[in-house]
């Protein structure tokens, strides 16, 4: 929060409105699903209803607690009397959320847009969120090892993302940080394709795209394998988006732009005449949420610094042939990326 108030001049602002909830998380701790922060010059209050009395009471951490009785807008309206420009994160509050803030408070505060300021915090991960997220990325490892063990012609789509999203539990984590993704066969060209009852067959692809979250952190894990024996294409395909991966690895270092690591990665696939096939950026940041500043996509101006997570995630993707993508998750280092996942990137034909 003390790093939050330093912005308070460059946009002119007295206080700084935060109602993006896994903001409120990373600033104060609370993970309840109702809550506005106000951040000011020396104090911070968390307004929040009574179901969440008790929980805030142990989750909160620098800021008072106020219960608010008659609706959080109301409370917030009295916490700002004698405000003159508050700043807020425009791309969190919807049209409707902004028009019953200012009903609440009236025409006395000016509201001041600074649309990225906690995200921009959030991108750089201090020693004990970076932990956290080695264990998640461990955790999402382990389970891929697990469910990797009984795919075989026979067994669902649906069947293999209940397998993922309970060893998720079973070894700790609470609960996958995104829809898990189980695509075989063509549906592997579909990008994020929704798991369906489609039974596995021999001889075809099968993506596996699943995510963890440990303690509140997410982690992104990608492994494509084959039922049987592969083919040389698909093989000569594995073998190009695995060293599209390696391309945009060796790319990243403090210092470096997001785009040039997207660029990377599709040289890579263009000397395989294969960029064309490449439909997605190569990878996102990666925290308390699944997709988070930074993006690594084409023209991406973002500097790389240390300390920051991403996903290294090329595909590429042939519509009624099948698709395979590679995803890791990486942190920025002085020396570069240093992998988080552990999964094995050998192509596995089962």
């Amino acid at each position: 929060m003390d790093r939050l108030r330093l912005r308070f001049s460059r946009v002119g602002a007295d206080a700084f409105l935060v109602s993006h909830l896994p903001n409120i998380r990373y600033l104060c701790g609370f993970s309840g699903s109702a809550g506005l922060l106000l951040v000011e010059e020396h104090r911070a209050t968390l307004i929040t209803d009574s179901r969440y009395t008790y929980q805030a009471r142990e989750e909160v951490r620098g800021a008072r607690l106020l219960i608010a009785r008659r609706g959080l807008n109301r409370a917030l309206g009295e916490l700002l009397k004698g405000r003159r420009r508050v700043a807020w994160a425009t791309g969190h509050i919807t049209l409707t959320q902004k028009q019953a803030l200012e009903q609440a408070v009236g025409k006395r505060v000016r509201w001041v847009g600074d649309r990225n300021a906690v995200e921009e915090l959030r991108s750089v991960k201090e020693p004990g969120e970076l932990a956290n997220m080695r264990e998640a990325a461990q955790l999402i490892s382990d389970v891929f090892g697990r469910v990797v063990r009984i795919v075989r012609p026979g067994i669902s789509e649906l069947s293999l993302t209940a397998e993922v999203e309970y060893e998720i539990k079973r070894l700790g984590g609470s609960g996958p940080s995104f829809e898990t993704i189980v695509a075989s066969g063509p549906r592997s060209a579909w990008a994020h394709a929704r798991p369906s009852a489609k039974l596995l067959k021999k001889n075809e692809l099968v993506v596996f795209d699943q995510g963890a979250i440990l303690r509140g952190y997410c982690s992104d894990l990608t492994r494509t394998v084959f039922v049987g024996r592969a083919p040389s294409r698909v093989r000569e395909m594995y073998r190009a988006v695995l060293e599209a991966q390696q391309a945009a690895r060796d790319a990243v270092s403090p210092g470096v732009r997001a785009g040039d690591v997207d660029l990377a990665a599709r040289k890579s696939l263009g000397k395989r005449g294969l960029a064309s096939y490449f439909t997605h950026s190569t990878g996102h940041g990666l925290g308390l949420e699944v997709h988070e500043m930074p993006r690594l996509g084409k023209g991406e101006e973002t500097v790389l610094e240390e300390g920051m997570v991403v996903t290294l995630e090329p595909g590429v993707y042939l519509e009624g042939f099948g698709g395979i993508r590679i995803e890791d998750d990486v942190v920025v280092t002085a020396k570069g990326a240093a992998d988080l996942t552990t999964a094995t990137r050998e192509f596995l034909e089962l």
